[in-house]
């Protein structure tokens, strides 16, 4: 079903849950509401179309009164937009139809999406033509071309990604691979291995004997902590570890 009513005691389920599935969306209402009985049929016929692509979850805020608190709703209609078990997107009021097939499609994945999905050279080609912003669509096309042996096109497609953490990284390792320091090479074969932490460990040790190469040291071990978040204990002390190496 593309539209359900959801209450405060399947609201996880419903909304949260599925919302690592698809997008959920959330129609904040109430009966006395009128500009709620405006935007619910534009909602539910526009969620309708794309059924299977999305949900419509309507919440009456009358008899969910702490669920519409915990989410700051004030005025009605609200809607808000989940995925992955987030709020991602939202408006108040009663927007009109052209807005609302707007915001719906705005939840939806992109051609580009579609094809960083798919992975293949090709697709990644014209991902990065449809969105030449696409760093995660570089990164996957310079990989595959570093796969190749073609270390120059994998540096091209790199460069025009300059601030992304993974995209330097990338980058960085081509570079430092191709100059094939033993310890630097070690810390490569730990990652591949699996063992991005003794990567760590070893590219730091590194820095303290590198010439020209500090920088690029300094972008493989940004790039490979960025997958840890920044929370985590073993990123903090390697970034502690980092600075002082560096500095």
């Amino acid at each position: 079903m593309a539209v359900i009513d959801v209450t405060e005691q399947d609201f996880q389920q419903q909304v949260i849950d599925k919302s690592h599935e698809v997008p959920v969306v959330v129609d904040f209402w109430a009966e006395w509401c009128g500009p709620c009985r405006a935007l619910g049929p534009v909602l539910e016929k526009e969620v309708g179309e794309r059924e299977g692509q999305m949900v419509l979850a309507k919440l009456d805020t009358d008899a969910n009164q702490r669920l519409a608190a915990q989410f700051g709703i004030q005025s009605i209609p609200a809607v808000k937009a989940f995925k992955d078990g987030k709020v991602v997107d939202e408006f108040v009021g009663a927007l009109p139809p052209a807005r609302v097939q707007q915001f719906l499609d705005g939840l939806l994945p992109s051609e580009a999406d579609g094809l960083v999905e798919a992975g293949d050279e090709e697709s990644l080609k014209r991902a990065i033509e449809l969105e030449p912003g696409r760093a995660d669509a570089k990164v996957k096309l310079a990989i595959l071309q570093r796969k190749q042996g073609d270390l120059d096109g994998a540096l091209a497609t790199l460069a025009n990604a300059e601030g992304d953490f993974m995209a330097d990284g990338l980058a960085a390792r081509i570079r430092l691979e191709r100059e094939g320091d033993p310890k630097t090479l070690d810390a490569f074969k730990a990652l591949d291995g699996g063992d991005p932490q003794q990567a760590v460990d070893l590219l730091i040790e590194a820095i303290a004997n590198a010439n020209g190469s500090k920088d690029d040291l300094r972008k493989v071990v940004v790039g490979i902590l960025d997958a840890f978040g920044v929370d985590h204990p073993f990123a903090r002390d390697a970034r502690r570890r980092l600075a002082g190496a560096l500095y």
